[in-house]
């Protein structure tokens, strides 16, 4: 018994002890700190490796932000930010004008529109017709005001547009659509809406006029319409 006791002594690097007892129950102690201090050490390493992943992502950001804070790639991104906001301003604008049938959207700096009617084909805007490419610019323009009094440090208000688009060279479908928008812009009232023309067609169908009169020596205004 004391040979197999003093083997498994020296197995557990336990040196020869008078009283075999104590030494064990000494190094049982010793294991058993032991044991807790590596427990505090593995809770504290998985605590680590949680504030490690932290500053790494932190150190992501920072990076990812001294890049766009150099002067052209912070223009470059705060530009792409206001396209961004414009082409979805615009999009619901456009919808609304052609009846739900185009949405407006951009891909490194082209135009392009979803035509739901064609199964949501996606074509460039140069594809549009006269009257679908006045809409996709009446909408551009409307969603820019739009940004342009949100974007004021007052409290500015944009409640009026002026329109000149040389509506002189549109053919008569084509000035019968803007026409048609026109009027379902201004049954919108949210914005008052002018018109600079020459077309007694497209001035016909303006409810309010000021049309401009003029002789050899003087010119004047005078109002038309409702």
């Amino acid at each position: 018994v004391e040979e197999r006791l003093g083997g498994l002594l020296d197995a557990a690097g336990l040196p020869p002890a008078d009283d075999p007892a104590q030494a064990v129950a000494v190094a049982a102690e010793r294991a058993e700190a032991d044991l807790r201090r590596i427990t505090e050490r593995r809770a504290q390493a998985v605590e680590l490796r949680e504030q490690r992943a932290e500053h790494e992502r932190q150190a992501r950001t920072a990076r990812a932000l001294a890049g766009h804070l150099r002067a052209n790639n912070f223009e470059r991104w705060l530009l792409a930010e206001a396209l961004d906001l414009l082409v979805d301003g615009a999009s619901r604008i456009l919808r609304e004008l052609s009846q739900g049938q185009y949405d407006l959207v951009h891909d490194k700096g082209e135009f392009f529109v979803v035509d739901h009617h064609d199964a949501g084909l996606r074509r460039g805007v140069r594809t549009l017709s006269g009257g679908e490419t006045f809409q996709a610019s009446l909408a551009l323009a409307l969603a820019l005001s739009e940004q342009l009094a949100g974007m004021s440090t007052t409290a500015a208000s944009l409640e009026s547009i002026v329109l000149d688009e040389g509506f002189g060279t549109l053919d008569a479908a084509t000035l019968d659509i803007v026409a048609a928008t026109l009027e379902s812009l201004a049954a919108r009232g949210d914005r008052m809406v002018g018109v600079v023309t020459h077309v007694p067609a497209l001035a016909e169908r303006i409810p309010v006029r000021f049309e401009v009169r003029k002789d050899a020596r003087t010119a004047h205004v005078e109002r038309t319409g409702r």
